[in-house]
């Protein structure tokens, strides 16, 4: 009970940060269970979203500007699958990867044209980022609400998958692409509702990451999406629940860290993490072995 009490704040912080990285896990690991590929750009769309609530919450107010980010965002993520990955479905999986990455490198340099280099001020989001009081500790509300919404969109996001048309489609081509296509499912609007949910969350995860910092810069999603890749992988890449589960436990420990006065050893902690799992269960906690049809 003492050391709940003492480090109250950090595990308040860890849930809250679990439930962001969470949000942008979904993305990664939705799209490898379709398309079997690391969207590299994931953590760039993430900034982006960031960086658009910068820029029109000064241009109009903040009921419009919010869903107009969020609107943006899903294009975006649609535009890029479109752009940089539909043509090169049939290509190696080496090049769609190299292509994800060129993705990646590409937003961060229009950011950086764009912004200049210099951090933009996220502006204070009203009600979620009032101040409030928990037991012994001082938080954002945001705190409180992450991982509540958190938990309502991957059940709404499990209910879509399990008892939808969509989702049947998305689970079918998760199993077997081709024969999944034979069968006469659209592959391409499977794969691109795929895109939109996973850009949708990463906006929503924007808007409740940066509500707790003050600036946004052109590589401001590299750490993060790098950290929900690990969650992804951590809880079994393609694995839904396992992202988040991964997410959860990766914010936890690394707010406990911080909170032991260790901060410069807690992205070292989430990397050492991901070597013990690729080591001991690369199939992370909730992946299903799989094995090649010869």
């Amino acid at each position: 009970m003492k050391f709940f009490n003492e480090n109250l704040p950090y595990i308040l912080a860890g849930i809250s940060v679990g439930g962001q990285y969470a949000l942008i896990a979904i993305g990664y690991t939705m799209v490898y269970g379709i398309l079997r590929l690391i969207n590299f750009a994931h953590g760039d769309i993430f900034m982006v979203a960031g960086l658009m609530m910068v820029y029109f919450s000064t241009a109009m107010p903040l009921y419009a500007a919010i869903p107009l980010v969020l609107a943006l965002t899903v294009l975006l993520g649609f535009v890029i699958e479109r752009v940089a990955y539909k043509p090169l479905r049939n290509a190696p999986r080496m090049s769609i990867m190299i292509s994800a990455i060129g993705v990646s490198y590409l937003l961060q340099n229009m950011a950086l044209y764009v912004t200049g280099g210099l951090a933009k001020q996220y502006p204070p989001i009203p009600w979620i980022s009032d101040i409030i009081n928990i037991g012994t500790a001082t938080t954002k509300r945001v705190t409180v609400i992450t991982p509540v919404l958190t938990i309502v969109l991957v059940v709404a996001l499990v209910i879509l998958i399990k008892y939808t048309k969509i989702g049947m489609a998305m689970r079918a081509v998760s199993r077997d692409f081709e024969t999944a296509r034979l069968m006469g499912i659209k592959i391409n609007n499977v794969i691109s509702t795929t895109f939109i949910i996973g850009s949708l969350l990463a906006g929503v995860g924007s808007l409740l990451y940066f509500t707790n910092y003050t600036g946004v810069v052109p590589t401001a999603g590299a750490m993060p999406g790098l950290k929900a890749f690990v969650a992804a992988v951590f809880g079994g890449i393609g694995s839904i629940p396992g992202a988040v589960v991964g997410a959860f436990i990766i914010g936890i420990c690394e707010s406990l860290i911080k909170g032991a006065g260790w901060t410069t050893f807690s992205d070292a902690f989430t990397f050492a993490l991901l070597i013990v799992i690729l080591v001991a269960k690369p199939t992370g906690l909730f992946g299903e072995k799989t094995t090649d049809k010869v």
